[in-house]
């Protein structure tokens, strides 16, 4: 079967999504050939979260298959040089990258405002999947349980669900995680 060059993983909060599309990407890495790229998009806004980003970034660097981490918070198309035909490249998480991307500048959330960062999001996967060989994409699935009345909350959910169906379509294959396994919805021999 041949290798496919876009994968998308979704999953609830620790349900295993960034571990399944570490191991994917080893798997593809191996098979290939390629250089282990990871696309981090987390900021350390806090001490929790900067002591997380510092244990991942050395899991990365003294495992058995070692990762080129690129830290990118906001315009990830930005990156995409970086890669070549022979790259294997895990973007983690496209939730973070939205949060980042609407929150980076004071704007208010108007239409004309939320459809460029939809767009621009969208437009930077594609440039990174045009130039690596294949592109491993992860974000969460914040849209299983009822958004609070609170229409920032909904309107985040409603640009993040737009978001994941521009990628499912596009995507060659499709995974949900739950607890720890992956359950091909798309594109997986069954």
């Amino acid at each position: 079967m041949e290798t496919p060059s876009f994968i998308f993983i979704t999953g609830g909060v620790r349900s295993g999504k960034s571990s399944f599309a570490e191991r994917k990407s080893v798997e593809i890495a191996n098979k290939t050939g390629g250089r282990l790229n990871y696309l981090a998009t987390g900021v350390a806004t806090d001490p929790e979260m900067k002591e997380r980003i510092e244990i991942h970034q050395h899991d990365r660097l003294s495992g058995a298959n070692p990762w080129k981490t690129y830290e990118w918070s906001v315009q990830i198309g930005k990156v995409a040089d970086e890669f070549n035909a022979k790259d294997v490249v895990l973007l983690d998480c496209v939730t973070t990258l939205l949060n980042n991307e609407l929150f980076s500048c004071e704007q208010k959330w108007e239409e004309r405002f939320l459809e460029t960062v939809k767009d621009n999001i969208i437009t930077g996967i594609s440039s990174i999947k045009n130039c690596a060989g294949t592109l491993i994409v992860v974000s969460n699935e914040v849209l299983n349980e009822p958004l609070p009345n609170n229409e920032m909350v909904f309107t985040y959910g409603r640009l993040l669900g737009q978001i994941h169906q521009d990628l499912v379509k596009e995507a060659d294959q499709v995974f949900l995680v739950e607890a720890g396994i992956p359950i091909g919805m798309k594109g997986v021999l069954r």
